[in-house]
């Protein structure tokens, strides 16, 4: 859909924000049908009201801005990308003999949550997960504390990080904002810094990703996909990087997805099949 109006063009660039953190232009500009010149005047006009923060290939959301704290997980639930149902439908084997399993706040991850086997431990900053594990019976759940940051929906900073020293989990899903053969970002230093203590705890890190990451950008550096034990990904991926992610982790699980390609991220053509190597 082309948004030839800047106002209904910007809000869905904040839209996108609220729910990632991150946006890159290229993104933007494939998402919203206009050019990647379009995407960047309009976002210097958002950090010109204050509203983002500028970065490489992008944007940030600035903590604060926004129209509140966020629509209710179950709100935003519905609103899953095919690509990101795959991708956690694929994880569920690779956490399902778990005692004690490790979230972080991305809406794959999320995704995920909903779908989780009883008698586990879950160990999470992300609300929205808590949100949703707490209303289950067969769950125990362990809430790591913090500061609230409302771009990520998560809890964040000093404490959350000083919890996660004292704890262990057998495996710890991840998500990123982007990711590429120099390893997998994070749009936010504080977010960055939980997933790496979060990995730090696991005996094995499993990573989300939807195809539109791979090839994003995102300034904080988060881990070397030679730290991640498995990766799982959507079909739409494209040949290369998938090549590049079986150069540099062990194991990649390739998710097949219902229904035609959505007009985002151009150039990335769908892969035959599903796969596990």
């Amino acid at each position: 859909m082309r948004y030839s109006d800047a106002p209904a063009r910007r809000a869905a660039l904040l839209r996108d924000l609220e729910e990632s953190g991150y946006v890159s232009s290229s993104g933007a500009a494939a998402a919203l049908g206009v050019s990647e010149m379009t995407i960047r005047r309009d976002l210097s006009q958002l950090a010109a009201e204050g509203r983002v923060r500028r970065v490489v290939g992008g944007a940030s959301l600035v903590v604060g801005a926004g129209d509140g704290p966020g629509r209710p997980f179950d709100q935003r639930r519905g609103e899953a990308t095919a690509e990101k149902a795959a991708v956690a439908a694929a994880a569920l084997p690779l956490v399902a003999g778990a005692a004690v399993i490790g979230l972080d706040a991305g809406t794959t991850v999320a995704a995920l949550a909903r779908d989780l086997p009883g008698g586990m431990t879950v160990v999470t900053h992300s609300v929205p997960v808590l949100t949703l594990c707490a209303g289950r019976d067969d769950l125990d759940v362990l809430a790591l504390g913090g500061t609230y940051h409302r771009a990520t929906r998560s809890l964040t900073g000093p404490l959350t990080r000083a919890a996660l020293a004292d704890l262990a989990v057998d495996v710890a899903v991840l998500s990123a904002a982007a990711a590429g053969p120099a390893g997998l970002y994070s749009a936010d230093p504080w977010d960055a810094d939980t997933k790496r203590g979060m990995a730090a705890i696991a005996a094995r890190v499993v990573l989300l990703l939807d195809s539109s990451k791979i090839g994003a950008r995102a300034p904080m550096r988060v881990l070397g996909l030679d730290e991640v034990d498995v990766v799982v990904v959507d079909d739409r991926t494209d040949e290369a990087s998938l090549a590049m992610l079986h150069d540099r982790v062990a194991e990649v699980v390739v998710a097949p997805v219902a229904g035609p390609p959505e007009p985002v991220g151009a150039g990335r053509p769908a892969a035959a099949g599903a796969a596990r190597a």
